[in-house]
């Protein structure tokens, strides 16, 4: 079997690079170019490793220490917060990326022999990663986006409703500021079809999107319960018809519920 070192480096190197520049943009840090060209290259040199003798925790620690360098040279150091979190998020992209990576290649190699090495061509395995961990990245960032932005705003609720209580999940819509015109009460929309609010008298409460305007009914409850925040009594149900097209969402909120107004 022959390894060829100039496409071992070279393959680490758009490794390094792009798990860098993931960290980068993940984290927002606003790195220039060349810096980042200077933490790949350092973190490419750590390809002759594979050629010494020595031990495997020799290895782990040679390679904590050229991960650091890696980020420190590429990121300023501030205090050692700022760089923990910097190496952390670089060895959890490392990791969903090399699983990601191991997978494909147990699914396409030819010889088993290995991810970067080649017999007497160029394996199909590299032109699949190169093509493919661009891909990966930009998914894996997109997906970090979408947790933060989109999962931040989940809250668990318990509604109690004569001595019962329903569990839902609840979206914090920033936007939506419903309120009933009486009582000034919050007001939580809500897709559920649950029996017990046939035994409540409901209060007309009327609506206005951008889409439709209207009228729904809402019901006063006993109290609900925020994960995380706390009990809320000032607060009435609006029944919706509508699919809440949410993922995992059956109720939508305001602010102005976790305000406590």
């Amino acid at each position: 079997m022959k390894i060829y070192i100039d496409i071992v480096l070279l393959l680490n190197l758009f490794f390094d690079f792009l798990l860098l520049f993931s960290v980068n943009y993940v984290l927002k840090r606003r790195v220039r170019l060349y810096r980042l060209v200077l933490g790949s290259i350092i973190g490419a040199l750590s390809t002759f490793l594979l050629f010494m003798t020595i031990s495997s925790l020799e290895l782990f620690i040679y390679k904590l220490v050229i991960s650091i360098l890696m980020i420190l040279t590429t990121i300023n150091y501030k205090n050692i917060k700022y760089t923990f979190k910097n190496i952390f998020y670089l060895y959890i992209i490392s990791i969903f990326l090399g699983g990601f990576l191991y997978i494909i290649n147990n699914q396409f190699s030819y010889s088993k022999k290995g991810l970067i090495f080649i017999n007497s061509s160029f394996s199909i395995n590299i032109i699949l990663i190169i093509l493919i961990t661009p891909i990966i990245i930009y998914l894996y960032i997109r997906q970090n986006k979408d947790i933060r932005n989109n999962y931040n705003n989940y809250y668990n609720i318990d509604i109690y409703i004569n001595n019962k209580i329903i569990h839902v999940t609840s979206y914090l819509d920033t936007g939506n500021k419903l309120v009933d015109p009486y009582t000034l009460k919050p007001v939580i929309l809500l897709n559920n079809k649950d029996p017990i609010f046939n035994t409540l008298n409901p209060i007309l409460i009327p609506f206005n999107t951008i889409k439709d305007k209207g009228l729904i009914n809402g019901y006063k409850v006993d109290k609900i319960y925020i994960e995380g925040i706390g009990y809320r009594k000032r607060v009435i149900i609006g029944i919706i018809d509508n699919d809440i097209h949410i993922d995992g969402v059956d109720s939508i909120m305001g602010i102005n519920i976790l305000e406590g107004i």
